[in-house]
């Protein structure tokens, strides 16, 4: 790979708005060398970002930089970057060799054989190079379109989604090359809607929900956040007034409401409570029928880091 020297990514107060619809809003932050995750719901603005920092697009307001300069129609930028979007973006037509090459061509690379032999070794897909890519299983269309993206050794790989269709084993694969990228001082910045994906790969995150960039930081700090929030759960056993009555007492419960049919339980401490509830229901002679989490989607927990 080539040697960075001052690898960044800086947005100041960045928006991107498409009519009424606001898809990215004031968002500032600055990356540096190593694997960064954007971490948000379907539809918060990540893939709009990335293409801001891609130069696929143009800032409504704010600055975008890369290296110094405004992306956006400069190809010096374009070439120390690498993109891998969400969408296919194949051609289904040709092999996974041709599809690669075709990359390394636009590239103007003097030895686009050579380079394009190098980026499809790294996704383990040599032995597949020659078949068409219409052929190939999701997973490995991931892993050709990161090839394409690495052909020209780019200080900054841009991934949306990548793990999209990858069985564990090219998972695990995938993260030790992301790894060894870092490792040599790239730029990584990898999108996805699933924190626990991040888990093993991203130090530092973003969260964004709609538009907003909601927390950042190292990814132990932005996990607690989103563990420690209050949760809710509905619950109902075999006598709720009785049993009521003794979770009121545990700590970690601030809240039980009665209802038709069960109650609402809110608990500052998820792991706490659940520990504490099958020592509490035998204790009040009680059976549990049904314990369900009522706020646990993406969204809800995202918009916790909003208002926090």
């Amino acid at each position: 790979m080539n040697e960075p020297n001052g690898v960044r990514i800086e947005l100041r107060d960045v928006s991107r708005w498409y009519g009424n619809v606001v898809a990215v809003n004031a968002v500032t932050c600055a990356l540096g060398p190593g694997i960064t995750g954007l971490l948000g719901p379907n539809g918060a603005g990540k893939s709009t970002l990335l293409h801001l920092v891609a130069g696929l697009l143009r800032p409504s307001g704010g600055d975008v930089r890369v290296n110094g300069v405004p992306p956006a129609g400069n190809a010096g930028v374009y070439r120390t970057i690498g993109l891998v979007p969400e969408r296919e973006a194949l051609q289904l037509f040709l092999t996974g060799r041709e599809f690669v090459r075709m990359n390394a061509r636009l590239q103007q690379l003097p030895d686009a054989d050579g380079a394009t032999q190098r980026a499809i070794g790294l996704v383990d897909l040599l032995g597949a190079q020659d078949r068409r890519i219409g052929t190939y299983s999701k997973g490995m269309r991931q892993r050709i379109k990161i090839a394409g993206a690495l052909v020209h050794e780019p200080r900054i790989l841009l991934l949306d989604e990548p793990f999209n269709g990858m069985d564990p084993r090219q998972r695990l694969q995938m993260m030790v090359l992301l790894r060894s990228l870092a490792a040599r001082g790239s730029l990584v910045l990898i999108s996805s809607h699933i924190l626990e994906e991040l888990n093993d790969l991203a130090s530092n995150v973003l969260v964004m929900v709609e538009g907003r960039l909601a927390a950042s930081g190292h990814f132990r700090e932005i996990r607690k956040l989103m563990t420690d929030r209050p949760h809710t759960f509905t619950l109902r056993s075999s006598d709720d007034r009785r049993l009521a009555a003794a979770l009121l007492a545990v700590p970690s419960v601030f809240s039980v409401e009665l209802a038709d049919g069960g109650m609402s339980i809110r608990t500052s401490d998820r792991g706490a409570f659940t520990l504490a509830l099958p020592r509490v229901a035998r204790g009040a002679t009680v059976r549990i029928y049904e314990l369900r989490p009522t706020d646990e989607s993406l969204e809800s927990v995202f918009s916790y880091l909003v208002q926090k």
